[in-house]
């Protein structure tokens, strides 16, 4: 009786020491997505609750909010219980919104638990073959001899293709004229129809078409050359040393989520984005898996905040 009897007494011992195992309430967990499906953030979302539903032993059921540039579905996961039943994943349209929007109903810094960074993104900067400038630096010398005599659109006001655009205008020193649409697909559609010259558009969407010959890639909005696009300059080479339209994305909770879910999410989602099933299947869209701590996202969010805020306020985008 005394071998079975010491075991049981190690046994408790070590469960004391160690403390009880974390585990989720028996609920499933929503991973919210503020928009359409297959974009960006909704592509990382699918691919982590696959796998992160079996690492918490419980279901994780992504759900597009959509609607006012991410604004419904991020207000949805700021109000929400903070318990880890309630995700989002996210881009930096998050914190550009809140220069953006005058009544906006969540603070994108004081809102939300950032779990970790997910994945950085690209934009590409092409052009209808039509266009005559087939380099940035003859853009930009069309531009300055003509200003607003070229236009470009972008799926709306405020958006990373827009901010991206007006941040070559500023630093360039050149004007052009904006064609904001609602959404993506109705600005690509005039894109290659001729009706608007130039566009911001994120690599996964814009490979297709210059391959296809049906647009002209100009630059990449990244500080190195894509491996989709390996022949097309960056913008830093074509000669706009200090732009960099680089997106970020990220997975979130509500603020005042306990630190413990906060580090355990963390942890296993970074053990999902680090395998390299992840690295091929992000590749294809565009993106690079990236991980980080929820602090060091912390201060991407503050810092990306205040960066953008002060663009806005400087180029006078009168919020919606």
């Amino acid at each position: 009786m005394r071998k079975p009897l010491l075991g049981c007494i190690l046994a408790a011992m070590i469960a004391a020491v160690a403390g009880p195992a974390f585990a989720w309430p028996d609920q499933p967990i929503k991973l919210v997505v503020p928009f359409t499906p297959g974009t960006g953030p909704d592509i990382i979302a699918r691919f982590v609750a696959e796998r992160l539903s079996p690492r918490l032993g419980q279901p994780v059921v992504v759900e597009n909010v959509t609607g006012a540039s991410g604004n419904i579905g991020s207000q949805q996961v700021a109000r929400a219980k903070p318990d880890g039943h309630t995700l989002m994943s996210s881009v930096n349209t998050l914190v550009m919104n809140a220069s953006l929007f005058k009544n906006l109903p969540y603070d994108p810094v004081a809102d939300f638990a950032p779990l970790g960074l997910a994945a950085w993104g690209s934009l590409v900067l092409v052009a209808n073959p039509a266009q005559k400038p087939n380099t940035l630096a003859e853009l930009i010398a069309a531009a300055k001899a003509q200003p607003k005599s070229l236009n470009y659109g972008s799926p709306g006001v405020g958006t990373p293709h827009h901010l991206s655009m007006a941040l070559v205008e500023t630093t360039a020193g050149i004007e052009l004229t904006h064609v904001p649409y609602r959404g993506t697909a109705g600005a690509v559609q005039d894109l290659l129809g001729g009706q608007i010259g130039y566009m911001f558009l994120p690599v996964h969407v814009s490979a297709q078409h210059i391959r296809a010959g049906k647009l002209k890639a100009i630059a990449a909005g990244s500080p190195h050359r894509l491996p989709q696009l390996p022949e097309v300059p960056t913008l830093a080479q074509a000669g706009l040393e200090s732009v960099d339209v680089d997106m970020w994305y990220a997975l979130f909770a509500p603020k005042g989520t306990p630190a413990d879910i906060v580090a355990r999410l963390n942890k296993e989602i970074a053990a999902i984005l680090d395998a390299p099933e992840a690295k091929t299947l992000f590749e294809a869209q565009g993106l690079v898996p990236m991980t980080s701590t929820p602090a060091a996202m912390a201060e991407i969010v503050a810092r990306d905040r205040a960066r953008w805020a002060d663009f806005v306020a400087k180029r006078g985008i009168a919020p919606e």
